[in-house]
């Protein structure tokens, strides 16, 4: 394996085919200014709805329309400020561009904070009777019903006045832990068998040393990141337990029973299905990820199997390459099935230049899909010519075609669901192209490599962000009973979690515990279960799909469609999957459990 510092194109390099046409957004920087300034200037015309909400059904109706142009407005500038930081964030002025917009949104929640305030003050038959008379408060009824819904725990306008505008200070905990990371974390080069020196940073060690085939250089690599980690372990501790005092405290004062329940609120999911969703899958995946890591360490003739070695590749030598032409034409065969409307959204967002391809200077690690509201998606992909990269691709699609229908059929305000749900229609599209190779080919190591990359997605969602979950879980609960979080704290819980899952499969040791400082899902609320969810959703419809045809596949778009109009439950149970019970979690355990069977098999 060599690595070595390659010649990176700045951005102004890159030709224009390989880049997202964030022009479809503002064609110039002047031109978002402009909108910027003018979204500013339309924030004191809210001053006159200020304590006249509760005056008339028509007052309340004027403010939330004034709310949702203004909201419009935001979606485009917010996003293509965060593009053009996500496509260079070394750029002066991407950089200048987002500290002007997040002033601005903290201003803007400030000043209309009222509106929630107001609305919780009013009786609710007086919003009955509003909704009764003005019809066209309908579309706003859902949102309505949702703050009312939390009403026992407001605090009073002045408070919560307060509260939103301390948005950029609550952040404060995540921007230690990013600057950290991405800004102060140094690592110390590694060699190779021959002595090459070779550099080690975050995404060097997630995206290549961690998936390398030579053990060596993989523990190696692994040293390195930890033993960066470990400098940083006190620091990482002291702003993630902030964090945790802040969700904990918020909790106290607003008067949950606890913080999962609060956290819980805005997802519309009860905690029995958080913790079925989180137990299920660590006590019955367990057995089956055991079996897969000792079937990985026979394969790679390990004398011991590390926390470090669960990535490494099966079948080193075998990864189909292809372009990006060809692996569109690819995910376009595989996704017929969602019919003609699908189809075209997915042609226009390849085609189009929806999707920003090419690496550059200070272009953001990972993949993701940005889908404002009055444009199309955007796709951030660095491509690798490999099948890999057309999973990744697919499953940012999947994003795309979900937005782009959401959006297309649903008011601004509703078209975002629960992020419970969110992850469905991403991991739906990856099962969909895995069925299709799996359909087209007799070829043992093309059948083992299309499980492998099947089993890397369960892997993501139903291990890596799963154990995520279960060190929240625990963590909120040493929180509540007054336990001080300390690195060492962070790092027993996490040791704790890799060691009851993983068994004698794996050896755990001191370096692994401090693994739980590589994510910054634990700021972002009960988040990293929540891919689990959406996985477990997925393989319940694809299975359908497989079975049914057409008639799921019409269910699926019309949930697509719906937007964030439903519950996830409802929106899941329109697609036929029952999410209430333990079921539909224990059948794509099981399904995990039958991909082991197949890819052990393949070596027999």
């Amino acid at each position: 394996m060599q690595i070595t510092k390659q010649t990176r194109p700045f951005r102004k390099d890159v030709p224009e085919a390989l880049k997202w046409k964030v022009e479809d957004l503002f064609v110039d920087g002047q031109a978002w200014k402009a909108a910027l300034k003018q979204a500013e200037s339309s924030i004191p015309a809210f001053e006159s709805f200020k304590g006249k909400l509760h005056t008339s059904s028509s007052t309340l109706l004027e403010c939330l329309k004034a709310q949702e142009a203004l909201l419009e407005k935001l979606v485009l500038i917010s996003t293509y400020a965060s593009l053009k930081q996500s496509e260079d964030g070394t750029n002066p002025e991407n950089q200048a561009n987002s500290s002007l917009f997040a002033a601005l949104n903290a201003k803007v929640n400030g000043t209309l904070s009222f509106i929630q305030s107001e609305i919780l003050e009013m009786p609710e038959e007086l919003i009955e009777k509003f909704l009764e008379e003005e019809p066209e408060l309908e579309v706003y009824k859902r949102n309505i019903k949702k703050i009312l819904s939390a009403k026992q725990y407001a605090l009073s306008s002045e408070t919560e006045k307060v509260l939103a505008s301390l948005g950029q200070i609550h952040a404060s905990p995540y921007l230690v832990y990013q600057n950290s990371k991405l800004a102060d974390m140094s690592f110390a080069s590694i060699k190779d068998d021959n002595g090459n020196e070779l550099p080690v940073s975050f995404a060097l060690f997630e995206d290549v040393y961690e998936f390398s085939p030579d053990p060596s250089i993989r523990r190696k690599a692994y040293k390195s990141f930890t033993d960066s980690l470990s400098n940083y372990n006190n620091t990482i501790a002291a702003a993630y337990s902030t964090e945790v005092k802040k969700q904990v405290t918020i909790a106290n004062i607003r008067g949950y029973a606890s913080v999962t329940d609060m956290l819980l609120e805005s997802q519309e999911v009860t905690t029995e299905m958080y913790h079925n969703q989180i137990s299920v899958i660590f006590n019955e995946l367990a057995p089956i990820m055991r079996k897969f890591a000792d079937l990985k360490k026979t394969q790679l003739g390990l004398d011991k199997m590390l926390f470090c070695d669960l990535k490494a590749p099966l079948d080193p030598d075998f990864n189909p390459k292809t372009t990006y032409e060809e692996a569109s034409e690819t995910i376009l065969e595989a996704l017929k099935v969602m019919g003609p409307e699908y189809s075209e959204i997915m042609k226009k967002a390849l085609t189009e230049r929806w999707v920003d391809l090419a690496d550059n200077v200070g272009k953001s690690t990972g993949a993701f899909c940005s889908s404002p509201y009055g444009s199309h998606p955007f796709i951030l992909i660095t491509w690798g010519n490999t099948m890999r990269s057309a999973f990744m691709l697919a499953h940012e699609l999947g994003h795309a075609g979900h937005f782009y229908l959401a959006n297309k059929n649903q008011r601004i305000i509703n078209t975002r669901p629960s992020t419970y749900f969110i992850e469905a229609p991403s991991t739906m599209n990856e099962m969909l192209l895995a069925d299709y190779l799996l359909a087209s080919t007799d070829d043992t190591r093309m059948r083992r490599w299309t499980i492998l990359q099947l089993l890397g997605t369960y892997y993501h969602n139903f291990v890596t962000h799963l154990l995520e979950g279960e060190f929240q879980r625990r963590v909120y609960k040493l929180a509540e009973e007054g336990t001080p979080l300390t690195a060492s704290v962070f790092n027993d819980v996490k040791g704790n979690i890799l060691k009851e899952f993983w068994g004698d499969s794996v050896e755990i040791t001191e370096q692994d515990h401090m693994t739980w400082m590589r994510q910054p899902h634990y700021y972002m609320g009960l988040y990293p279960y929540t891919y689990s969810a959406g996985l477990t959703a997925s393989t319940a419809v694809a299975e359908s799909i497989r079975e049914n045809g057409q008639e799921t596949v019409e269910k699926w778009l019309n949930v697509l469609r719906a937007g964030g109009t439903k519950t996830p439950l409802q929106l899941l149970n329109d697609a036929g999957v029952d999410m209430s019970k333990p079921n539909a979690i224990k059948k794509a355990v099981a399904y995990v459990g039958t991909l082991v069977d197949e890819l052990a098999d393949s070596f027999n």
